[in-house]
């Protein structure tokens, strides 16, 4: 059985794809052999005790007076590391980003000589401009022995940094197929939020944020409801953009059907899944930060619905356009007639949701992940 240890920032209880990936990957890849150092954030005990791996939690919070104000993060970091890779037998150290964890782990790597492999998710690659830190990325992927690129975007950004491209791996991010799939009750969701017998669902999930393109549903609401579809738009997740959204909403006289849940418990994700009759994250580029992959569209699809996303960024491997879904420029005109389609065409929506279920169980369930992270292992001993 592989022993790693595994420098994530971001981890549960924390939300989002990244801290769900070293979730799930590293629980079916080892037990407690496999130790991960990270954030200690509120509810964090409670996921500890019951985590098949070794979980380590350290203050990880920036403090504004310290120059950087990351140093007291990176010192706590990299002691912790070091202990753990002196006094236990690993295989390998993984590195959930270049920065902190990145930085941080090929130094503790090179002290111990452990091999080190860092992650790439492909924003962090686009936004963090040309200074220090930028640098000090480069300084990490260039030196690690295997960076993991999350889609074909990031592997081409990461080449265009002069990462060697015969030391970056393409593994997806996957999804819990037992946890998402179709056929869960979910009719009680649907009236929760105004949907009639006839009526339409959208739904989004992710970070309220610009370059995510909730906006863009929002304006397209009035051209579809005059086009004779009863629809609802139903978003879950939170942030900066809330207020912006609601406004929004308002502004174009669509408030009530618009529906703001914030978080919603792990057991109903799935099911507003399955409740939705479209799901939609039309993401844009704005200053660089665009989405690396998306893994909201492989849980939509493991819940066989189809999926509108934009063009920028890495979605394309999460969304194969016309096939399980549709991805458009996220304009409020396209991102209009990608819905309209899907939701005046049952048949069209069911057969792209089949198809992006078939593939989410045969491409990237979490076992499958698992898998060829430990093939990466296997490579790399025997070099």
């Amino acid at each position: 059985m592989p022993r790693y240890l595994v420098l994530t920032e971001l981890f549960l209880p924390t939300k989002g794809g990244t801290a769900v990936w070293f979730a799930e990957v590293y629980r079916r890849l080892s037990g407690k052999e496999t130790h991960i150092v990270t954030a200690d954030v509120p509810g964090a005990v409670e996921v500890d005790a019951s985590h098949p791996n070794s979980v380590h939690r350290i203050n990880m919070r920036r403090v504004a007076w310290l120059r950087p104000e990351s140093l007291g993060m990176y010192f706590n970091l990299f002691f912790k590391s070091l202990g753990l890779a002196l006094t236990h037998r690993f295989d390998a150290i993984h590195a959930g980003r270049a920065l902190p964890e990145g930085l941080t782990a090929w130094a503790v790597a090179r002290l111990t000589f452990h091999p080190v492999v860092i992650y790439a998710h492909g924003e962090e690659l686009t936004t963090w401009g040309r200074g220090g830190k930028y640098k000090a990325m480069c300084f990490a992927l260039r030196h690690a022995d295997r960076v993991i690129a999350n889609s074909e975007f990031t592997r081409d950004e990461l080449i265009k940094m002069d990462v060697n491209p015969a030391r970056i791996t393409l593994i997806y991010p996957g999804v819990d197929v037992v946890r998402f799939r179709p056929g869960l009750a979910c009719d009680d969701l649907r009236q929760s939020v105004g949907v009639g017998a006839a009526g339409k669902l959208i739904l989004s999930v992710g970070r309220l944020s610009r370059r995510k393109g909730f906006d863009q549903v929002i304006k397209s609401l009035p051209a579809l409801v005059q086009a004779g579809l009863d629809v609802q738009y139903t978003l879950i997740g939170i942030g900066e953009d809330q207020d912006y959204l609601l406004d929004l909403a308002s502004e174009h006289g669509v408030v009530d059907r618009v529906h703001l849940l914030g978080h919603v418990s792990a057991d109903d994700l799935p099911r507003w899944y399955n409740a939705c009759d479209v799901f939609a994250m039309p993401n844009r580029e704005i200053n660089g930060d665009t989405e690396g992959f998306g893994m909201v569209f492989i849980e939509a699809a493991a819940c066989a619905k189809p999926a509108v996303a934009g063009t920028a960024g890495g979605t394309g491997a999460a969304v194969i356009d016309g096939m399980t879904g549709m991805r458009v420029d996220g304009n409020e005109l396209a991102v209009t007639s990608a819905l309209h389609r899907l939701l005046g065409d049952p048949s069209l929506a069911r057969s792209m949701g089949e198809a992006g279920l078939i593939r989410a169980q045969a491409e990237f369930a979490w076992e499958r992940v698992a898998d060829k992270t430990r093939r990466l292992q296997l490579q790399g001993s025997q070099k």
